[in-house]
C-alpha cells in the first residue's frame, strides 16, 4: 500500500487532500518532528483496526474467564475508569 507523509503544519495546510486521498485509499502518516504521531486512513481500515481490537479484547476476556479469572459488573468497571481519569487529571 502506497503511504503519503506530512508534517503537521504541511497536514494542517492540506488537510483536505489527505481526507481525499485518504477516499482513495491512500493514508497519510502526519508527523512531529520526524516522529510518527497520527495519520489519515480510510474508513475502511479504520473500521477494521476497531473491529480487530474488540476480537482481541473479547478473546482475552473469554480467557480470562475461562481461567476462572475476577469479574466485575460495568458498574465497577466504569467507577474504575472515572476513578483513573479524576487521578489523571490532578
Amino acid at each position: 500500500m502506497t503511504e503519503n507523509t506530512a508534517n503537521v503544519r504541511e497536514a494542517r495546510a492540506h488537510l483536505a487532500d489527505h481526507i481525499n486521498q485518504a477516499e482513495q485509499g491512500v493514508p497519510t502518516v502526519i508527523t512531529r518532528n520526524g516522529a510518527p504521531v497520527a495519520a489519515v486512513v480510510p474508513i475502511a481500515d479504520f473500521e477494521a483496526l476497531e473491529e480487530a481490537a474488540d476480537v482481541l479484547l473479547a478473546r482475552e476476556a473469554e480467557a480470562v474467564l475461562a481461567e476462572g479469572g475476577p469479574t466485575v459488573t460495568m458498574a465497577e468497571l466504569l467507577a474504575d475508569l472515572f476513578t483513573e481519569r479524576a487521578e489523571g487529571a490532578a
